[in-house]
């Protein structure tokens, strides 16, 4: 019993020093292990960043302590930097770690000597002793083993930067002595266009700024192009921006007509911020696109340029925002039905505070919006619907007025005074509504085509009415259409054509909303054939004087024979 007991209490000591003996290896392990994660906040995907520790030392509540040059730096290339900046006097080549920091501890947070060190220190960094980031569910983290003072770069690299929506972020100093979090402050501008869209019939003068319209070929199409900061505007010196707008072959840019002396015109862009007219700091330039093989695609490109928008004489802030509006033409070329004539914008900025905003810049992605235009098909048929030649049609628009002598109340009761226009007679030139007829004096078909008309109250009108048939009445409708708008890709939604006569000749419209067509049957009925009255009739008449004609003069001859 008693070598038992002896046994009992060395086992309970050797269990006891094994225990302390891992605890201790924890602690051992844990310091071994030490280090301070930095987390990035409002970090873009796909960017990488690197932390340089430019001095290290003890830390204590936000507080370096002994400090020394730390390992990511080269501190004779950081002294000389620091010896040439204005920002920082008393630096010579013999300043210590610590005389550069005493230097940089009487500089507030974000002030122009951080910024200036930053500038400084980012160009001493050596780059083989950085620790890299890295990005792990969608959160930028870099990890540290020492305290110490850290520049953060964003090290994206810089090439085809042109086509990339971010900007990089300005340089970052932060003491680290345990996780911390910093917020990026970098955001990118941002682009949108809208177009008015005016219904002539009920308002020529009004309209909300949207992403989809409809008009009439040879209308005027006004446009709208709003372009924003970024949220550290402040951080750059110089500031390139420059707007690309790209039209479609349906569209034409108002401005002084291309002459052979001339391939680019000055157009009738006005260029804003808030109340200033900025127009003559941007470069216009306008380019007739042309395929491969050099032939003009019908597609025109505007750039509006300004090399440094911090030198047009207004205080730029996260909230300014610079504002381009000139119009357009829907011309003859406009893609009739849901493709519609599309406009795309898109923005390129500087987007490296680092440098000044000079040589490196950022695209945002582009913004589109789309003008639609329509057409209205008359099929002329008689009352067995087989086609039938000889008509002929005028197509007319209610155009709204204050000195029109007619009058049109809509479906919300409002009346409207105006005019009735001839839909080809709206505009002049080549650009207007197009009047097709096919097959007139064909038996297969016979067809009348508006195209190129919008949203509206029309009157159609027979104006020649085939032989031996009677005219129909004015058929009246309106022509409706539904497109997004407020919508990234904008969409035709609906087309419809709403008869609104009265009567036993009311035509139906046949909307297709692909093809942007209103298809209606117009029916000609012939004309009576009514009876005679009096007897006999004009025929039996006639068949009788020629009968006593006849006879008289036969008669006549036989009197002279027998005279003889």
């Amino acid at each position: 019993m008693k070598h038992f007991k002896r046994l009992f209490s060395y086992l309970v000591a050797l269990t006891m020093v094994l225990s302390l003996a891992a605890f201790a290896g924890v602690n051992v392990h844990a310091e071994d292990s030490n280090s301070y994660k930095i987390t990035l906040n409002n970090a873009p995907e796909g960017r990488t960043y690197k932390a340089y520790q430019i001095f290290k030392g003890d830390y204590s509540k936000g507080t370096l302590s002994n400090i020394e040059w730390g390992n990511g730096i080269t501190a004779t290339t950081l002294v000389s930097k620091l010896k040439g900046d204005s920002n920082f006097s008393g630096i010579t080549d013999n300043s210590t770690a610590r005389d550069v920091a005493e230097k940089l501890s009487s500089a507030g947070n974000d002030s122009t000597q951080a910024k200036a060190f930053a500038k400084d220190a980012e160009a001493s960094v050596d780059e083989a002793k950085g620790i890299a980031s890295s990005r792990e569910k969608n959160v930028t983290s870099i990890s540290v083993t020492e305290c110490g003072y850290y520049l953060i770069k964003d090290t994206t690299p810089a090439d085809d930067q042109s086509e990339k929506t971010e900007s990089y972020t300005r340089y970052i100093v932060k003491v680290v002595g345990a996780d911390t979090n910093v917020d990026l402050k970098g955001n990118v501008p941002t682009v949108t266009k809208k177009v008015k869209d005016i219904n002539d019939s009920t308002d020529t003068t009004t309209g909300n700024w949207q992403d989809s319209a409809d008009y009439d070929i040879g209308d005027t199409v006004p446009y709208q192009i709003t372009g924003t900061m970024p949220s550290n505007i402040s951080d750059y010196t110089s500031y390139k921006y420059i707007f690309t707008d790209t039209m479609s072959k349906g569209l034409s840019y108002n401005g002084t007509p291309k002459t052979a002396e001339k391939d680019a015109e000055r157009g009738n862009a006005t260029i804003t911020i808030g109340d200033k007219n900025v127009t003559n700091s941007f470069t216009e330039n306008v380019e007739y696109l042309k395929d491969k093989q050099g032939k003009e695609t019908g597609e025109t490109k505007v750039t509006w340029s300004c090399g440094d928008l911090t030198k047009v004489g207004v205080t730029l802030t996260a909230n300014t925002k610079v504002v381009v509006t000139y119009k357009c033409t829907l011309n003859s070329n406009a893609v009739i039905g849901s493709a519609g004539n599309p406009n795309t914008v898109d923005l390129t900025y500087s987007n490296n505070p680092n440098k000044g905003g000079e040589g490196e810049t950022g695209k945002t992605p582009k913004d589109t919006n789309i003008v639609f235009t329509y057409k209205t098909v008359v099929n002329k048929v008689d009352q067995n619907s087989q086609p039938l030649t000889g008509a002929d049609f005028t197509l007319y628009k209610f155009v709204e007025n204050s000195d029109g002598d007619k009058t049109y109340t809509d479906k919300d009761n409002k009346e409207h005074k105006g005019t009735w226009v001839d839909v080809t007679a709206l505009h002049n030139g080549d650009n207007k509504v197009r009047k097709v007829v096919s097959n007139v004096n064909d038996k297969k078909n016979a067809k009348f085509s508006f195209e190129g008309i919008d949203d509206g109250y029309y009157m159609l009108k027979e104006t020649k009415t085939p032989s031996g048939y009677n005219t129909i009445a004015d058929q009246y409708f309106t022509v409706e259409a539904v497109h997004d708008t407020d919508s990234k890709d904008p969409k035709l939604t609906s087309l419809s054509g709403n008869v609104v006569t009265g009567n036993a000749d009311t035509i139906e419209m046949t909307p297709d909303k692909n093809a942007g067509s209103l298809t209606t049957n117009v029916v000609n009925k012939s004309g009576s054939t009514l009876p005679s009255t009096g007897g006999m009739g004009t025929t039996l008449l006639y068949a009788a004087g020629g009968i006593l004609v006849a006879c008289a003069v036969a008669y006549v001859v036989l009197n002279k024979k027998h005279a003889k």
